[in-house]
């Protein structure tokens, strides 16, 4: 920011009294860069903070607007000192030839220029933030810049003397260019623009080469700053339990972490089947839970009486818009006298009566009836 200042004020000085306006405008460039490296310190400041309760998601949006907001400077000034410039290499009026100082400086610039610029996108690489790199490949466009600068007074001081206000012209396109760019890649992270179809590509084949995936589709994501967020559905095998499929979701999670630094938060959905083409609708019928299941099942209990007295435990799978449904009885030997233990004839009569109610029950889909001693 220091070098940028005395650069600025060096190079307008010097552009002023050796008549070099390519010279001038690379003057302002610089003192641009003074105050855009004082606004690149503030809004990274502001990016780094960590996540709260108005922002749950971290402050990197903050990087992104001030990006757009560098980037709108920068196209309003390259579009001035274009016009300014091209008019004069056009008409040839108000050209006056400049002197060596004017090359002396443009050559400190290049030199300068290029040290900021390595200096700056390692601190930016070492931070992750795009906006500090980006504030560095500005520098290096600014080195360019100078060396077009440098051709045009050194051509003007050999008797071409337009070549100045072309290498002006130059500048400023080359303003306008890094300008635009900047613009527009933060107005892609703005709008919530995912990766690109490779890197997804990539983080998807991680996803299915875990133990305990079938498939995995919805990924979806999103950037903010460097950091990226993604959801995602992974399919397991339908019939393991709420607890391991957490658990496959917990290592994919863990994989993708270690594989892919940026991403600093990961969302993930279990499924139990495919389900890309289902429309969740607010109104649309869903499945009765495990409550109205259960008691329709107790009607079916009362066919077999002393089966209601036995302990038994219910699994439910939602399948194909269907309900599976398995049964566990415990077969106590050990049963009181009262009590009859569980007999593979009361599971027949008990499956029948399954089968029979499950044809009238629009959600009920296959039933299975295990019966076991507990150890």
């Amino acid at each position: 920011m220091i070098l940028d200042t005395f650069l600025g004020v060096g190079k307008i000085f010097i552009g002023l009294i050796s008549s070099s306006h390519a010279v001038l405008i690379d003057g302002i460039h610089s003192l641009s860069d003074m105050v855009t490296d004082i606004f690149v310190l503030i809004i990274t400041r502001i990016s780094n903070n960590e996540p709260d309760r108005e922002h749950p998601y971290g402050h990197a949006r903050f990087e992104a607007i001030g990006t757009v907001l560098l980037g709108g400077t920068l196209i309003i000034v390259a579009l001035v000192l274009a016009y300014e410039n091209i008019g004069r290499a056009i008409t040839g009026t108000d050209i006056e030839l400049p002197t060596w100082p004017a090359l002396v400086i443009t050559l400190i610039s290049i030199v300068s220029k290029e040290w900021i610029f390595h200096y700056t996108r390692r601190a930016g690489e070492r931070l992750r933030s795009n906006l500090l790199i980006a504030n560095a490949w500005h520098s290096r466009t600014d080195m360019f810049s100078s060396v077009v600068v440098l051709v045009g007074v050194a051509g003007a001081m050999l008797g071409v003397a337009w070549l100045d206000a072309a290498a002006a012209a130059v500048v400023a396109l080359i303003i306008g260019q890094v300008g635009t760019k900047l613009v527009w890649d933060s107005i892609k992270e703005l709008v919530d623009t995912g990766l690109s179809k490779e890197e997804t590509d990539e983080i998807k084949k991680v996803i299915v080469s875990m133990e305990g995936v079938r498939s995995a589709h919805n990924l979806r994501t999103r950037q903010m700053g460097s950091d990226i967020f993604l959801d995602v559905h992974i399919r397991v095998n339908p019939r393991v339990s709420v607890s391991e499929g957490h658990q496959i979701g917990e290592w994919v999670t863990k994989r993708l972490l270690e594989r892919f630094r940026s991403i600093k938060d990961l969302t993930y959905h279990i499924d139990a089947e495919d389900d890309r083409h289902t429309e969740v609708n607010a109104g649309e019928t869903l499945l009765p839970l495990r409550e109205a299941v259960i008691a329709e099942l107790e009607n079916c209990w009362s066919q077999v009486p002393h089966l209601s007295t036995i302990q038994k435990r219910y699994i439910l799978h939602y399948l194909d818009d269907k309900i599976d449904i398995e049964v566990f009885f415990e077969a106590n030997a050990n049963a009181p006298e009262n009590k009859d233990p569980v007999s593979l004839q009361d599971i027949a009569e008990l499956k029948a009566a399954l089968n029979e109610r499950g044809s009238q029950i629009p959600w009920l889909g296959r039933i299975e009836v295990w019966l076991g001693a507990k150890l």
